[in-house]
């Protein structure tokens, strides 16, 4: 994360985990591009409301948010898109 601001100019997009943690790629988003992001925090999961704010942030950030289990098993995800108010 520390790169990114000499980097951003080189890349046409961004893939990180927990993007929420670390602000830093609204660098990205900035500049016009895509910040693909996945979280695992069990909170996202069983809370809908912390779910809700961090998709909320995700959209107001311009980010694109996953929401997966930490073992990567393909149990489930969620996409903050399913959550996106219309």
């Amino acid at each position: 994360m520390e790169q990114v601001e000499e980097l951003v100019d080189f890349f046409y997009f961004a893939i990180n985990e927990e993007c929420h943690e670390y602000d830093v790629l609204t660098l990205f988003t900035d500049a016009g591009k895509a910040v693909f992001n996945a979280e695992y925090d069990q909170r996202y999961i069983n809370n809908e409301q912390k779910r809700l704010k961090m998709c909320s942030k995700s959209f107001s950030l311009k980010m694109s948010t996953l929401i997966l289990p930490l073992n990567l098993d393909g149990s489930f995800y969620m996409s903050c898109e399913n959550f996106k108010v219309k």
